[in-house]
């Protein structure tokens, strides 16, 4: 079976994982984040809300779109609903009044912690 070695962001020891081993964490960790109270993101949400939160420079509908290949208004309905879960917030870029950045919120960061720990937590089960 394949194996994928992945370096942990932070330093963190590396992961040697096979495929099933991987599907199965996610899997664990997103059947935990379904039974919890708060949002259930789309894998689209997930992937735009977690690239917000990853980049350090402020997000744009134009930018997100082109980094994960998606069309513009298939990004911007996800920022609708991420913005009504206030996980993110739009603002209008002063310097450039046509762009609306995107930026990350205290309730966009702790949904991601938890999410995080979730994570955490399925991988310490499976060992």
């Amino acid at each position: 079976m394949n194996r994928y070695r992945n370096d942990l962001v932070g330093g963190g020891r590396p992961v040697d994982l096979d495929i099933a081993q991987s599907l199965e964490l996610w899997r664990s960790a997103l059947s935990e984040s379904v039974r919890r109270e708060g949002p259930d993101l789309s894998a689209r949400q997930m992937a735009i809300l977690l690239t917000v939160y990853r980049d350090q420079v402020p997000a744009t509908v134009r930018g997100l779109a082109a980094d994960l290949d998606l069309p513009k208004p298939a990004v911007t309905r996800a920022l609708d609903r991420l913005s009504e879960l206030g996980l993110i917030r739009r603002k209008v870029d002063r310097a450039d009044r046509r762009n609306i950045l995107i930026q990350r919120t205290v309730a966009g960061s702790v949904f991601l912690s938890d999410f995080a720990e979730l994570i955490i937590l399925a991988g310490r089960a499976r060992q």
